[in-house]
Order: structure tokens, then sequence, then C-alpha cells
């Protein structure tokens, strides 16, 4: 099922928030931009450099009208994560989130990969590299499971009803 349908159509473009000081971050939104445009989604970026920033740049979303936001790993926004969400509420604009800590502080939802699964399989390649294993000789691993979860309370707030197809898939509802 298409995003926009989970969503009850109302995302017809969105924005993607990106820290372009911190190496590779631009690159990645880029390619979150190509992948958008692949779903017919169109795609803003939105370069904040500092949290001073922040509110002149969801004032922008909102008078361009977009439909969401989505955005991703940045120290400066795992800081301001509280902030972020109170402000894309206040602008009624649903965030897609890095983490699920995102979601914890107020982002609608998250989908990434499960990171204590993640730390597990680091333990475990650590203690191979102890033991002598040569670290180029390990297979490079990519992430099999995944986490949703969603913030019941920011959808509330942002007047979506969340379809129970979407609610049934959640990992876990923050309430």
């Amino acid at each position: 099922m298409h995003i926009a349908q989970f969503c009850g159509g109302l995302l017809l473009s969105l924005a993607i928030l990106v820290d372009p000081t911190e190496p590779g971050r631009l690159d990645q939104a880029k390619e979150l931009q190509a992948t958008a445009s692949a779903f017919r989604l169109r795609a803003e970026l939105v370069e904040v450099r500092s949290p001073s920033q922040l509110d002149g740049a969801f004032a922008a979303m909102a008078q361009h009208g977009v439909g969401g936001t989505v955005y991703g790993a940045s120290g400066m926004f795992l800081a301001e994560r509280a902030r972020i969400a109170q402000l894309a509420i206040k602008r009624r604009l649903p965030t897609l989130c890095f983490a699920p800590q995102y979601v914890e502080s107020g982002c609608l939802m998250s989908y990434s990969a499960s990171f204590p699964d993640l730390w597990r399989r680091a333990a475990y390649f650590v203690d191979r590299i102890l033991k002598g294993a040569k670290p180029g000789d390990l297979p490079v691993e990519q992430p099999t499971k995944f986490r949703l979860v969603i913030n019941h309370k920011t959808a509330k707030a942002l007047h979506i009803a969340m379809p129970p197809s979407l609610m049934a898939l959640a990992d876990e509802v923050i309430p």
C-alpha cells in the first residue's frame, strides 16, 4: 500500500529536513528525495544548520503546503527532537523520523532498524575480532529486524485517524 493511502491521501509533497553541516547527511537526503520522486511524491530539501533556523524552516514548510516532513540522524536534530515535534504539531505537519527516541518526544512515527539488534550484532563482531578474526574477513551484514513506532497522541493532535491496518503493523504504539 502506498504511504499516501495510509495517511488518507494527505501526503502530496514532503519536506526533507537535513543538517548539511554533518558529513554525508546531504547525500542521504538527496537519495531520499530521489526515492520519494519514484513514488510520485514531491520532496523538497530544507537545510537547517542551527537550532535558530528551525522556526523559520517550519514556517516555510507550512507556507509551501507540504504534507509532512521526514528527518534523519543528526546530533542537532536529536538534541532538538522535542522542539521539532512541537513545531511540527503546531504547523500540522506529520513527521517520519529516524529512531524511536524521536517518536517518544512527539514525532508521529519512525521506521528504522532495531537498534538493540544492531548493538547485539556489533558485540558479536567485537567478540570475533578480540578472538583473533581479521575485520576484513568478517561478512558485512544488513539489518534484518526493523521497528515501526507510532505516537498515537501526536496523531490525535494532528487530527489524523491512523488506519487500523497501520496500527496493527506497529511494533510499538505510544499512547
